[in-house]
């Protein structure tokens, strides 16, 4: 694609990469087939080669940014599937979240949608102020059904019950039983551990198991996805340096073999530490050596190997890639071969690479085309009469719980069940 950009313009290190990423795309639209919203929606402003050139457009003007792209690049899940299909390898992810970014800094959005980002931003991050916020939406839930909109979105989201806050919580070492052949952090994440902490449990009682020891690591917090791919780009910077810092300290001391993420979505950007902040004289080298050693909990336990698995019982699952694990990571095999080799029978749905609608707060912010993703999504996988649903994703499991008719359940929770651990809690109820 050919690019008209300045001089001054391109002697900034985001406008000169996204003009690279620009230059690669050739047009030809291999990209359309596979974009979520381009099957929904059938709108070419929807698709990823549409919205590539709405990006290009609105940063070659240097203007702030126009309406009707704000409404296209919201509507993108960020879901990646476009990178996997891409044969000219343009780095999608890189151009939207600076699009966003820049529609951030130059765009102003009505006083409603500010208050409400906002009010995500300042709370979804941080586990007290999420379990606090839940605790009060939760008494609202009954009436979710009477609200329209993101309110309405927001509150068919809050679970039935909330879960305690585990013991596990907070900054520990879990030794590994027996001899230790690997010590690694563990990312607790942000409402993860306030929806489903037993992921945590399940995550640490399985590499405990294998002889890893786990540190969860003093400072560190939510890796900084959400804010991100909001636009507030800073924001998300922040977050990422404060847990190369607190990683850091793990691996000039006792030393990490991995950093260990069981949220695809957060893996994801943690891989991508090293471009976030690629820039920043402080922070770019050790940024770049927190990406190299970060590791899905599936790729992690594909490389040491499952101890013994003993099939619990005959179970038929059908696995959900989310989206952030099979584009974001490249990781498409490694978690339906861990669970197989776990005993478990492992099932495909049709149309495996289009998202679930969750792509962390979309199911909120664009409801209506998250809840027909969600549809679609849980028809393919009921058609394959699974016992349950196994997804890599806290948000793709809160997305579909109650949708296909099944239990969905963490892979971590199910592989720390065959190999000695606790049968999961949705298959004893």
């Amino acid at each position: 694609m050919q690019t008209n950009f300045s001089l001054v313009q391109l002697s900034d290190p985001d406008m000169a990469a996204s003009e690279s990423i620009l230059r690669s795309c050739v047009h030809c639209g291999f990209c359309t087939a596979t974009c979520p919203t381009y099957v929904l929606l059938g709108d070419e402003l929807d698709s990823p080669r549409g919205r590539i050139y709405q990006i290009k457009d609105m940063l070659e003007s240097g203007r702030p940014a126009p309406k009707t792209v704000v409404k296209h690049i919201d509507r993108c899940l960020s879901c990646l599937s476009c990178m996997t299909t891409c044969p000219s390898g343009v780095h999608y992810q890189h151009l939207v979240d600076h699009a966003r970014s820049y529609i951030n800094e130059t765009f102003n959005r009505p006083i409603f949608d500010r208050v409400f980002r906002l009010t995500l931003a300042r709370i979804l991050p941080y586990p007290a102020r999420f379990r606090a916020a839940l605790a009060v939406a939760w008494f609202f839930r009954p009436f979710a059904g009477l609200v329209s909109g993101r309110i309405g979105a927001m509150l068919r989201l809050v679970p039935k019950s909330i879960p305690p806050r585990s013991p596990i919580e907070g900054h520990k070492v879990h030794r590994a039983e027996g001899s230790r052949i690997k010590r690694v952090a563990l990312l607790a994440g942000c409402a993860q551990q306030v929806l489903s902490p037993s992921i945590n449990e399940a995550t640490i009682r399985l590499l405990n198991r294998h002889g890893v020891e786990v540190v969860v690591a003093k400072g560190a917090g939510c890796c900084g996805a959400l804010v991100h791919h909001m636009g507030r780009a800073e924001e998300g910077h922040d977050a990422a340096r404060q847990n190369v810092d607190a990683w850091t300290r793990e691996i000039d001391g006792e030393g990490l073999d991995a950093i260990i993420i069981n949220a695809s979505g957060c893996g994801t950007s943690v891989k991508d530490y090293g471009f976030m902040l690629r820039n920043d004289p402080v922070y770019a080298k050790n940024a770049e050596r927190v990406s190299a050693l970060t590791k899905d909990i599936v790729e992690f336990m594909g490389e040491i190997g499952l101890q013994n698995p003993k099939p619990p019982e005959q179970m038929r699952l059908a696995y959900h890639s989310a989206c952030s694990m099979q584009h974001g990571q490249q990781l498409k095999d490694e978690p339906k071969a861990l669970l197989e080799d776990a005993g478990f029978q492992v099932v495909t749905p049709l149309e495996p690479h289009l998202c679930c609608g969750s792509a962390g707060v979309y199911n909120i912010m664009q409801p209506k085309i998250a809840n027909q993703l969600k549809e679609r999504k849980a028809a393919n996988l009921a058609r394959l009469q699974p016992d349950a649903v196994a997804a890599g994703n806290i948000g793709c499991i809160g997305q579909l719980q109650g949708a296909v008719g099944k239990p969905v359940l963490h892979t971590v929770e199910l592989l720390d069940w065959a190999t000695g651990g606790p049968k999961p809690e949705k298959l004893v109820q």
